[in-house]
């Protein structure tokens, strides 16, 4: 099973571990790009304060952020695991799960990234602000620059199992599985049960403590259908919609009472 993740807008300080090393990153295929993500991100952020502030759609409030990434060079990486906090991180809870569960979660996890592409949780990186939605100077749209090198890399990383995708569409525009891969996908709304509404803020909860429960479960699903079947008898209410043809994902509402 693949779980593919967003990020987290907020993001724990990179403290004092050793520097990025883009070489040790899992993944990479998707080494070249990433490099060229990170030259364009540290060149703009090193400039115009104003223009990057501007590019990467900054609250004043958040200028500090620009200094960040000018430093990410030379910053202190840390897990990935730890640097994404928020409310799906949050009920994930990776650092309180047992060593069994976090084996698993090291081995299905995948975080997808504007600046990194696509991270495990093990991945050393340091804290940085660039959202998919940006366009960064001479890459343009992170989404776009992300498509062809994920098309290369993804497939292998799913393997011949399920892939279970909780990103939000900002981070599917970057590679969305195809073909055969696209038949063993499972895309997740979290529904307010009364009233069928998309809910917000516990919809990110409720995908944090889903991977959990799979994850400390040691559950396996090898498809869309296994996988409704696991999530029900780990007590959530779940609808599923089998695609209408070849190539097409599977729908699954998780139905909740809380709205918050």
């Amino acid at each position: 099973m693949l779980v593919l993740l967003p990020p987290s807008e907020g993001k724990a300080n990179s403290g004092e571990g050793a520097p990025l090393e883009l070489s040790s990153l899992s993944l990479p295929g998707l080494t070249a790009a990433r490099q060229a993500a990170l030259t364009e991100l540290v060149e703009l952020c090193t400039g115009d304060e104003e223009k990057a502030r501007e590019v990467l759609g900054l609250s004043e409030g958040l200028r500090g952020e620009i200094a960040k990434n000018a430093g990410l060079p030379t910053a202190g990486a840390r897990p990935a695991g730890e640097i994404y906090t928020g409310v799906l991180y949050d009920a994930l809870g990776l650092a309180t799960l047992d060593a069994a569960a976090r084996r698993r979660a090291a081995d299905s996890l995948l975080v997808f990234s504007g600046l990194w592409g696509a991270v495990r949780v093990t991945d050393p990186i340091p804290s940085y602000r660039c959202s998919m939605g940006v366009k960064l100077p001479g890459l343009g749209a992170l989404a776009g620059h992300w498509r062809a090198p994920m098309a290369e890399v993804l497939p292998g990383a799913a393997g011949e199992g399920l892939v279970l995708d909780l990103r939000s569409s900002a981070y599917s525009a970057a590679w969305k599985p195809k073909g055969e891969l696209a038949g063993r996908t499972a895309t997740v709304r979290v529904l307010h049960a009364p009233t069928r509404k998309v809910v917000s803020h516990f919809n990110k909860a409720t995908k944090g403590r889903m991977v959990r429960s799979l994850l400390t479960a040691g559950a396996a699903p090898q498809d869309p259908a296994e996988l409704v079947g696991v999530l029900r008898e780990l007590g959530y209410v779940v609808e599923a919609e089998a695609p209408g043809r070849a190539g097409r994902a599977w729908s699954l509402d998780v139905l909740v009472e809380e709205i918050h």
